[in-house]
């Protein structure tokens, strides 16, 4: 029983556990804002993405039928049938978690915003837009 009296114990101090604490908060406060930009940037291009993949499939659907001779844009349930416009389901919209298309009209001036949808499609202009407004992106 006399054997441990001499030894002292190994462990942290009170001080030197509020230290650790104390950098990884600040590291913490350092990190925090720096994932939160690459998050709404990664929320962004996913959108102009989306966007842009969707009116290049409206395109080449366009050229085709041109070349067929009844050049017209694709309706909005050719646009959402697989294999006829896109070739896999259209994605979510980052800003709403939708993937469902509404039919819409276009205005230059003020593309629609309306609803639950993902996205907004006008058949009569082959126009394609993100049915959210959260940093503009329905001007996209």
């Amino acid at each position: 029983m006399l054997r441990n009296i001499g030894r002292k114990k190994k462990a942290f101090t009170l001080i030197e556990l509020i230290a650790v604490i104390v950098v990884l908060a600040i590291l913490a406060g350092v990190a925090l804002p720096k994932y939160f930009d690459y998050a709404a940037s990664a929320k962004e291009s996913a959108c102009k993405g989306t966007i842009g993949g969707v009116r290049a499939g409206i395109a080449n659907f366009y050229a085709n039928s041109a070349i067929s001779g009844t050049a017209g844009y694709p309706t909005l349930a050719q646009l959402e049938t697989n294999g006829t416009v896109m070739q896999e389901p259209i994605p979510d919209n980052p800003y709403n978690n939708s993937n469902d298309v509404v039919a819409a009209t276009w205005d230059a001036d003020d593309p629609p915003v309306s609803g639950t949808a993902g996205w907004n499609y006008d058949a009569s202009e082959g126009k394609f837009w993100a049915n959210s407004d959260t940093i503009g992106e329905n001007e996209f």
